[in-house]
């Protein structure tokens, strides 16, 4: 198929805050030092800039303010300053406050944000000359010659459910650069694609993720004080699952009510929405939120593996940055300032490779090196073993992570880390033969209390009521973006894990149909909310999240 072509010197694959830092980090660069312009090309998949963006979300400003000085005179969307921090330990009925806030989530100076404004900003600062943005463009493929990134070419459009092209038919685009920066998001297609052929995590420990549940709430005001940022720990969670809970008030009676759930959970039952919804009917919760109007949902995995899992962020004709590299602070809660940091150093490296006329991994070596020597290892370094500690069960982690902080990381061995996916265990090693009869049959197992909440949609909401608020949309004539590569699900996952994609998917993709030869696996792709949790955390590992036609997806509009 005959593609057109378009040449340009940077490529930036991803519009968040990491992929928008590093354009006007560039444009900065070219300002202060002159020369021959570069051209620089941003491809996003959503359909406009922030459509995609998703966050608790509280801003660490630190890594703005070196990037834009004047960001609060330049208007940058700021809903609150945080005035208030509280923490408590959560059981089923009741609640017990820290006397203490402890120092990773002590938050004095930050800011309560929507990430999807934030970046809709961004997207403003950097566009000028020399910076094209291109939304609605799904990179599909790395383009490669040797071992050398060359580029990336975007998704066809017009393509119907069969694969046939429709009238509307236009092929991708083939855009070729000499430095290409990778900031395609938690499990980027493309950044998992770089890690699987160079093998950029050989000697690192296996990345570790969670998944982030949100909706956005009007409450009657005067409830929480806007400023006000509360973490929870404990109920709805067992001991072996490692998560909790948020809610950080903004002006005008808004709150961001959210539940994190790590995707190494052994339940095989275990359930991150329902979970989300016992979280909500808590007496405290359900005390903020009842009267209340719940006006936005989304859900997205984060990258919670920290410094030791980490790949290699550089190579031949490429750099990775934010959450595709995994640049996250899971002590902190907090990842978009070093998403907005590594754009910017990316952007700084691919600047001086490109002047000095070697884009080879030994001239982008130098991003490693700028890493290295700033506030990115400074923060992450220290608490590099905490995530892994939680695997030993949640005192555990506890007394880990206040070692950690006494210690600034420097006691610690290094733990090793599992894939999530891996961790989970069988019907019959989990529950024992009740449970293993019942899920095997396709009805849920009395034995999983995680799995039970009362459904009102006025608190709590069923999952294709969550997705009506998340915004998604997509064609649905187009062939499926979620790959299933086996049959693995009729005629062995149901038997040994009770089809726990039916469970760990927070938008009913996934659905098991009866049919009187069997269950069969019904993919409801046009449900999908881009979280990529399928893609991490099925038992078998067979199931390949690829873009969908570009603009399809969520609009977190707010969020």
């Amino acid at each position: 198929m005959e593609r057109e072509t378009l040449d340009v010197d940077v490529l930036i694959v991803g519009g968040g805050p990491a992929g928008l830092s590093a354009a006007l980090r560039l444009s900065q660069l070219q300002q202060q030092h002159g020369g021959e312009p570069l051209s620089i090309a941003v491809i996003e998949k959503a359909r406009d800039a922030g459509a995609h963006m998703l966050s608790g979300a509280v801003l660490d400003p630190s890594a703005l303010g070196d990037l834009v000085p004047d960001f609060r005179e330049k208007g940058a969307p700021l809903a609150a300053e945080v005035r208030r921090d509280l923490v408590y330990f959560l059981t089923e009925r009741s609640k017990l406050r820290f006397p203490v806030v402890p120092p990773p989530l002590r938050n004095h100076g930050n800011y309560i944000i929507s990430l999807n404004r934030l970046v809709r900003w961004l997207a403003e600062q950097a566009e000028g000359p020399g910076v094209d943005i291109f939304s609605g463009f799904a990179g599909q493929r790395v383009l490669i010659e040797g071992d050398r990134v060359v580029g990336v070419r975007t998704g066809d459009r017009g393509v119907d459910r069969h694969g046939a092209q429709k009238p509307t038919f236009e092929p991708g685009v083939d855009i070729l650069a000499k430095v290409t920066i990778f900031c395609d998001g938690v499990r980027g297609n493309l950044t998992k694609e770089l890690l699987r052929r160079f093998q950029l995590g050989r000697g690192r420990q296996p990345e570790q993720f969670a998944i982030g549940l949100k909706e956005l709430w009007d409450i009657r005001s005067g409830r929480l004080e806007p400023g006000t940022v509360v973490h929870t720990m404990g109920y709805p969670l067992r001991h072996d699952e490692f998560g909790g809970g948020f809610i950080y008030a903004m002006p005008d009676g808004q709150l961001s009510v959210g539940f994190v759930a790590g995707l190494n959970y052994k339940d095989p039952l275990f359930d991150p929405h329902m979970a989300f919804n016992r979280f909500k009917r808590h007496p405290f919760v359900r005390g903020l939120l009842e009267g209340g109007q719940m006006v936005r949902y989304g859900a997205k995995a984060l990258p919670e593996g920290g410094w030791n899992t980490i790949p290699r962020p550089y190579l031949d004709g490429a750099l990775i940055a934010g959450d595709a590299g995994g640049f996250l602070n899971s002590m902190r809660l907090k990842g978009i300032h070093l998403a907005i940091r590594t754009g910017m150093l990316a952007a700084e490296s691919a600047f001086e490779a490109i002047r000095a006329g070697d884009t080879t991994a030994a001239g982008l070596a130098r991003y490693q090196d700028k890493i290295d020597r700033s506030p990115v290892k400074a923060e992450l370094y220290p608490v590099r073993n905490v995530h892994q500690a939680f695997d030993y069960g949640l005192f555990a982690g506890l007394a880990f992570a206040g070692l950690t902080i006494l210690t600034r990381g420097r006691w610690a061995e290094e733990l090793r880390g599992q894939a999530g996916h891996e961790r989970m265990k069988t019907l019959t090693w989990y529950y024992g033969a009740p449970a293993y009869a019942n899920a095997s049959a396709g009805k849920p197992s009395p034995l999983a209390p995680s799995n039970a909440a009362e459904i009102d949609r006025r608190l709590t909401f069923d999952k294709l009521t969550n997705v009506h608020y998340s915004g998604t949309a997509h064609d649905e004539d187009q062939p499926s973006h979620l790959l299933v590569h086996t049959e693995v699900c009729r005629t062995i996952c149901g038997p040994e894990y009770g089809h726990p994609c039916t469970r760990f998917c927070p938008a009913n993709v996934y659905e098991i149909v009866q049919e009187p030869d069997g269950p069969r696996l019904q993919i409801n792709a046009s449900n999908c909310v881009h979280c990529k949790t399928c893609d991490i955390m099925d038992p078998y590992g067979v199931i390949t999240w690829v873009p969908p036609e570009g603009g399809g997806g969520p609009q977190y509009s707010g969020m």
